[in-house]
C-alpha cells in the first residue's frame, strides 16, 4: 500500500522533512497523490507537518495499534507475523477462531480497538472502550495434549503479569484462573478456548483483555469497585503499543518455553504471583457452592480449596476472594 510505504519513509527519516517531490519519485506517482496519501494518514491519527519549502515531517504516531506500527517495534518469532486489525469487531476470539479453523498460521494475532460483543469466562460481557486498552487474540498450535490445554490461561496470566511489571513497575496479582488485579480490583482479563480430538489439539485460542488508559469517570458505575486500569493505577497513560509489544514477547517466551519443558516453570510463577492462593475463597461449582482456603494448585492447574469436609479439586466455576470488604 501507498500509504504505508510513505510512512516507512517518514518514520525512517528520524522526524526530519521530505520533499513530496523526493517521495513520488521514490514510490513513482505525483505529488498530488503524495498529498493526498499525507491527508489520509493525519485522518488515522498520524501528526505530520508540512511546509511548501521542506516537505512533510512525521512529528508524531497514534496509539493504535496498527499492524505497521506493531510491527516496527516487534521482536518475536512466531507471535505476529500475521496480524489482522480491526477499529471495531464483535469478538477477537471469535475472528481468531474462525482463521484457525480455515487454517492460519500459529501467532496468528486478531487486534481491536474496541469489542462490540467481548466476553469472558462463564459468558460475562467485558467493558472494552475505543482505543482505551488492548483486545486481542491468538492462535496457538502446540503438540501437547488436550488435557494440558487449560494451563494456558496460567501461562498468559503469567506473561501478561511480567509485562505490565515491566512496562510500569507496578505489582499486580493473579486470580485464579484467568484474572490479573491490582489494589483487589480486575486489570486484566483472559479466555482461553479450544478445539481438539481425543488425543490432539487443533487450535487452541487466547484472547486477553487489558485496561489501560481509561480514566476512573470512564468505568461503568457498576464496575467502579470491581475494575481498575494501568492509567488509574499509575496515575499517567501508558503506550498501548510498547506495552502490547512487551505483552507478545513476553507471552511467546513462556510458550516456546513450555513447548520444550512443560509447565512446571509456569506453575512456579503462577503459585508466586497469584493472590488467591491461602485466601479463604468462595467457590460456586456447577453442582454445589461451598466457602474453604485455596492452599495450592496441582500439576494439571486446578485450584486445591481446603474445605471441613477435605480437598476440593476445582477445574471449573467461578471463584471469589472473601475479604472484609466483599468478595472480588
Amino acid at each position: 500500500m501507498v500509504r504505508n510505504k510513505i510512512l516507512a519513509i517518514l518514520r525512517q527519516q528520524q522526524g526530519k522533512s521530505v520533499s513530496g517531490e523526493d517521495l513520488g519519485r521514490q514510490l513513482q506517482i505525483s505529488r498530488t497523490a503524495v498529498s493526498k496519501q499525507i491527508q489520509k494518514l493525519r485522518l488515522e491519527g498520524y501528526q505530520i507537518e508540512s511546509t511548501v519549502s521542506q516537505g512533510h515531517r512525521l512529528v508524531a504516531l497514534p496509539d493504535l495499534l496498527r499492524p505497521e506500527e506493531v510491527r516496527s517495534q516487534l521482536t518475536t518469532a512466531i507471535f505476529g507475523q500475521e496480524l489482522v486489525y480491526f477499529s471495531e469487531v464483535g469478538s477477537t476470539n471469535d475472528e481468531a477462531k474462525k482463521r484457525a479453523v480455515a487454517g492460519c498460521s500459529e501467532g496468528t494475532l486478531i487486534i481491536t480497538e474496541t469489542q462490540l460483543g467481548g466476553r469472558g469466562r462463564l459468558a460475562r460481557g467485558w467493558f472494552s472502550p475505543q482505543a482505551k486498552g488492548i483486545w486481542f487474540s491468538v492462535v496457538l498450535r502446540p503438540p501437547f495434549t488436550p488435557q494440558e490445554a487449560p494451563k494456558c490461561t496460567l501461562m498468559a496470566a503469567v506473561a501478561v503479569n511480567r509485562a505490565i511489571r515491566d512496562m510500569t513497575g507496578i505489582s499486580c496479582g493473579i486470580k485464579w484462573p484467568n484474572d490479573i488485579l491490582c489494589n483487589g480490583r480486575k486489570l486484566v482479563g483472559i479466555l482461553t478456548e479450544m478445539s481438539a480430538e481425543m488425543d490432539a489439539i487443533n487450535h487452541i485460542v487466547i484472547g486477553m483483555g487489558i485496561n489501560v488508559n481509561i480514566l476512573a469517570a470512564e468505568i461503568p458505575l457498576e464496575l467502579q469497585d470491581k475494575a481498575t486500569s494501568l492509567q488509574i493505577e499509575t496515575g499517567g497513560p501508558v503506550s498501548r503499543i510498547a506495552l502490547f509489544v512487551k505483552i507478545l514477547e513476553r507471552l511467546e517466551e513462556i510458550y516456546l518455553e513450555v513447548r520444550t519443558s512443560g509447565f512446571a516453570s509456569v506453575l512456579a510463577a503462577w503459585r508466586q504471583e497469584s493472590v488467591t492462593l491461602n485466601q479463604l475463597v468462595t467457590v460456586i461449582a456447577p453442582d454445589k457452592t461451598y466457602i474453604g482456603k485455596a492452599i495450592d494448585i496441582d500439576a494439571e492447574g486446578a485450584l486445591l480449596v481446603e474445605t471441613d469436609s477435605g480437598i476440593e479439586r476445582v477445574l471449573a466455576g467461578d471463584v471469589s476472594i472473601r475479604s472484609l470488604t466483599g468478595n472480588y
